[in-house]
């Protein structure tokens, strides 16, 4: 489990195709002893574990379940990934809750600078569906931000100078690729909303 809070950046080092998996070496911005072998880290909002820890680099694997719902098929040598481990549970939660399972992903469709911050659109390719609400919380990259608007596809966020600046959000460019987590607690009320129409209806039958 996360908090959205990125701790750091770090370099994609190598891509490697393994059948239908992608091997994954980073350089480690982290100290050998701050990181194990089977430890999950939030990779751009991603949960993966790592696999093999080397002098200054590790690797993670994506299987085919996990490129075929993230942007992991996008990602480039050199490119910067949004890192967090997994939340200690006698810190705070300065974030939101978020699990790094991707419920989809978005396009950025228009960034505006607005003297002091930034504002980000992002075109879903899901429906939306209810998952987000006015300042509810959203999850980009792996990054706990809140929704300003929304509608059946597109919504924005405020991006302040330091979240734009220490995260990869300061890369990325209209067009880009996103990975998008919906609130828990709103999956959670989306299905017992259905489960109880569900049974109303099947009661009316």
């Amino acid at each position: 489990m996360f908090t959205g809070i990125v701790e750091c950046t770090a370099k994609v080092h190598q891509l490697n195709r393994d059948k239908n998996n992608l091997h994954i070496i980073l350089n480690n911005p982290f100290s050998n002893k701050e990181i194990k072998i089977n430890q999950s880290i939030c990779h751009n909002g991603i949960c993966l574990s790592v696999m093999n820890i080397y002098k200054k680099t590790y690797s993670v694997v994506a299987s085919e379940e996990t490129l075929l719902c993230t942007n992991l098929n996008f990602l480039k040598i050199q490119e910067e990934v949004n890192l967090e481990r997994g939340i200690i549970l006698h810190e705070r939660l300065d974030g939101h809750i978020v699990q790094g399972h991707i419920d989809t992903i978005a396009k950025i469709i228009k960034i505006e600078n607005r003297n002091g911050s930034y504002l980000f659109f992002f075109r879903s390719k899901k429906k939306l569906d209810h998952m987000v609400i006015k300042k509810g919380s959203i999850a980009i990259n792996g990054i706990s931000l809140t929704i300003i608007t929304s509608n059946q596809y597109v919504f924005n966020v405020s991006i302040l100078p330091f979240t734009y600046e220490k995260t990869n959000l300061h890369l990325m460019k209209v067009g880009d690729i996103v990975n998008v987590e919906f609130d828990i607690l709103g999956k959670y009320i989306k299905k017992l909303i259905q489960k109880s129409k569900y049974s109303s209806s099947s009661n009316l039958d």
